[in-house]
């Protein structure tokens, strides 16, 4: 949550929701509520001991990165690495 409050209050991000289904868990990001949302945060138990539970994913679908812990994963949205493009 201090992530999504630091692109808040940069103006980035507005909105999100959260969804809790039965094989996981997911919390998408929104530049606008009427919108697709820009990044998933998704933890998905079933992959833990392959891939890692955790995933970003882009608005396409597209994962940007998949881990084990939920801060390396995050680790995406470091300034420098992460630029957001119109």
């Amino acid at each position: 949550m201090r992530l999504y409050g630091r692109m808040v209050a940069a103006g980035e991000w507005r909105d999100y929701g959260i969804a809790g289904l039965s094989d996981c868990a997911i919390f998408s990001i929104f530049r606008h509520a009427a919108e697709a949302p820009l990044y998933r945060v998704e933890k998905r138990p079933a992959l833990a001991r392959k891939q890692g539970a955790w995933a970003v994913l882009g608005q396409g679908g597209m994962i940007l990165k998949r881990g084990h812990e939920l801060t390396q994963v995050l680790r995406v949205f470091e300034k420098g690495k992460f630029s957001v493009v119109d």
